[in-house]
């Protein structure tokens, strides 16, 4: 069985073309479930410097377009798939901040960072599933596979912890990387007063039915 595993779909410009999510095959196997965008959450946790990083304003970041689909074995998980679409335009700040500065942030955001016109979407295909350790109906492990974001493909290993309870599915755990390693050049915000450092961190908790 193929060992694709988690997917945020391909991205136009992206320097790996494996087809359009929506056309895009699990491989067979286990079961199916759909992640609901609806319950699940999947932050970005940026990190200031400048003047406004005296005051503790990080950015944080709501995405909020996301589908996929999983193919799980509980008896086999390292072969399970998954494959996970996010539309970059999607992300938005979610701080207790003044309108001008959401819109500025936002703005920088689709326009100079991640460039959401020309890289609509952000994509993760895993290969590779470690199972590092399995304790009170919670799976341990570490996804690795290819992540495709602002037209750069490079390989990342994500941890995650994995849950079945009843029909549903849970992924939940966080990564850090770094947005030159992307091509991204972090940038300044609120006329200067906020630079982004590098290093970002995501936190997810994704949550798939199954499917009949």
């Amino acid at each position: 069985m193929p060992r694709r595993l988690f997917r945020l779909s391909e991205m136009k410009g992206a320097h790996h073309d494996s087809g359009s999510p929506d056309t895009q095959q699990v491989s067979a196997g286990g079961q199916r479930y759909a992640i609901n965008a609806m319950v699940s959450r999947f932050t970005v946790q940026a990190f200031a410097s400048g003047l406004l990083s005296a005051f503790g304003h990080n950015p944080k970041i709501a995405i909020r377009d996301l589908k996929g689909e999983i193919q799980f074995d509980p008896e086999q998980i390292e072969k399970s798939t998954m494959h996970m679409v996010v539309r970059a335009d999607s992300l938005t700040v979610t701080d207790n901040i003044s309108d001008k500065d959401r819109r500025d942030i936002e703005g920088d955001m689709r326009e100079k960072v991640l460039e959401t016109a020309k890289y609509p979407e952000i994509v993760y295909d895993v290969s590779t599933v470690s199972v590092n350790k399995v304790d009170n109906g919670q799976s341990h492990v570490t996804l690795g596979g290819q992540l495709t974001l602002h037209g750069v493909t490079r390989t990342q290993k994500v941890p995650a912890t994995l849950v079945v309870t009843g029909d549903i599915l849970r992924a939940f755990g966080e990564f850090s990387l770094r947005q030159t390693d992307y091509s991204i050049k972090p940038v300044s915000a609120v006329g200067g007063g906020l630079k982004v450092k590098d290093e970002v961190k995501f936190t997810f908790d994704i949550a798939a039915r199954k499917l009949n």
